[in-house]
């Protein structure tokens, strides 16, 4: 089930959701209840984005012209690269609003095919930024929910951007918005077999740039906390593997205490984020573990003479997947949290790792490589339906948005001058788009919550 736009007009219902279909062809979820009387099943998609404009913010004090319009482009800018949408440019208005709180001229919209306006206004007083937004249903020429007000200063305007789209991405789609989320990884620099590497994070869409540590050690596998607050990751600095916790508003890592062995490493929280769970090696055999990060307490997860690693906990905490060879082929496995008989899950050709449930908790992406080539993919929990999204010489490390819509991955290039790129894919495996993040190279990304 989808949420409209439309609250009448069932022809014009049915277009938009049609429209809006494009990402949605492959394991469609329900949405959330819609307020109009009007409820429409999607069975099949086609690719048509639909149209929608926004005309540059209303400047409501002197000197908000140039925030005014960042803000449009940015608003406009992040539906658009969800694939699902597509901007009418402004040259092809016939009217713009006469102000925030005047009535929308629709049939001027519908002559240009819109189906979604979003009109806004900006006000600035010395530090503060204040942003008031509307979104209309052009067909049936009503406001779709209540305007809304966010304030924040003026050097925030792009958060403050990301949530406007936030919320008209998710009453379009009646999902989840995931635009004012981050993504920690590893930013590269340097020749190959003389990489730097240091542990940053930036918004989802590469801006805002921070390094969270130095480039003297190799680090690994950056994981966000459930909150956003937190990292985990995997840290050479000791010469072997081990594992380090950082605060991302305050970096400065610190040694997290492990269960015994060799190495630990592929460090993940739980979903209350008070605990871990990472694979310790000792003598050739590699088990999982969980650790309680207050009291520092081990619990062992497996005992098995094969290599467990890459753990990912279920949405609500009660399982695990994981990788293993205790087939004979790395392969994947579900287990209850606190142990038990694993069960295996993939059984297509090829070797499967890193998998990553899904933030709705119906999907599991992995990475697989078959016939000399990498791929992401995502399988129901039962292993059935599995799907391959990409190919390439080496695409690996998926991680969940926020909404469970979209996977970013790492995809790494041949040659002396090739390296890794972080790119994104939605779940139907279309809109494949690289990740602008600022560095050299860029690999092992975590995407986080959306922040409060």
């Amino acid at each position: 089930m989808l949420r409209p736009i439309l609250t009448a007009a069932a022809g014009a219902a049915l277009s938009l959701l049609a429209a809006l279909a494009l990402s949605l062809m492959f394991y469609a979820a329900p949405a959330a209840a819609q307020d109009g009387p009007l409820r429409i099943e999607i069975t099949e998609g086609v690719i048509e984005p639909l149209p929608f404009a926004v005309p540059t913010f209303e400047v409501e004090t002197p000197g908000a012209e140039q925030v005014a319009a960042d803000i449009s482009q940015l608003v406009a800018q992040d539906l658009t690269n969800t694939g699902l949408f597509r901007q009418i440019p402004q040259a092809s208005f016939i009217s713009t609003p006469s102000g925030f709180a005047a009535p929308v001229q629709y049939a001027d919209w519908r002559a240009i095919n819109a189906q979604a306006l979003i009109t806004g206004a900006v006000s600035v007083q010395g530090d503060q930024l204040t942003v008031k937004f509307r979104l209309y249903d052009v067909f049936s020429g009503a406001e779709l929910g209540a305007g809304q007000q966010l304030a924040g200063t003026v050097g925030g305007w792009r958060r403050i951007a990301h949530k406007v789209a936030d919320q008209v991405y998710s009453r379009i789609t009646g999902e989840g918005g995931y635009f004012d989320s981050r993504v920690v990884f590893v930013a590269e620099t340097g020749p190959k077999g003389a990489r730097q590497q240091r542990l940053a994070v930036m918004d989802y869409d590469g801006a805002n740039l921070q390094y969270l540590t130095g480039s003297g050690a190799i680090v690994l596998a950056p994981r966000f906390s459930p909150s956003g607050d937190r990292v985990l990751y995997t840290d050479y600095t000791g010469g072997s593997p081990s594992i380090s916790l950082l605060q991302v508003s305050a970096p400065g890592a610190r040694p997290v205490p492990t269960a015994p062995g060799e190495m630990a490493f592929s460090p993940r929280f739980s979903r209350d984020g008070q605990r871990m769970i990472y694979s310790v090696a000792t003598g050739g055999n590699t088990d999982l573990w969980m650790t309680d990060l207050a009291s520092g307490a081990n619990t062992r997860l497996t005992e098995a003479p094969s290599i467990e690693t890459s753990p990912s906990f279920s949405p609500d905490g009660t399982q695990i997947v994981f990788e293993s060879d205790r087939s004979g082929t790395q392969q994947l496995y579900i287990m209850p949290m606190g142990g038990g008989e694993p069960r295996r899950i993939s059984f297509g050709e090829g070797r499967y790792g890193s998998p990553v449930w899904s933030p709705r908790g119906d999907l599991i992406a992995f990475t697989k490589q078959n016939a000399g080539r990498f791929h992401i993919g995502v399988m129901r929990t039962d292993g059935s339906e599995e799907r391959l999204l990409t190919a390439s010489f080496l695409d690996e490390s998926p991680t969940w948005a926020p909404n469970g819509r979209v996977l970013m991955f790492t995809r790494e290039t041949q040659g002396e001058t090739g390296g890794p790129s972080l790119y994104t894919v939605d779940i139907s495996g279309r809109n494949l788009r690289q990740v602008t993040t600022g560095t050299q190279f860029a690999s092992d990304a975590s995407w986080g919550p959306l922040q409060p």
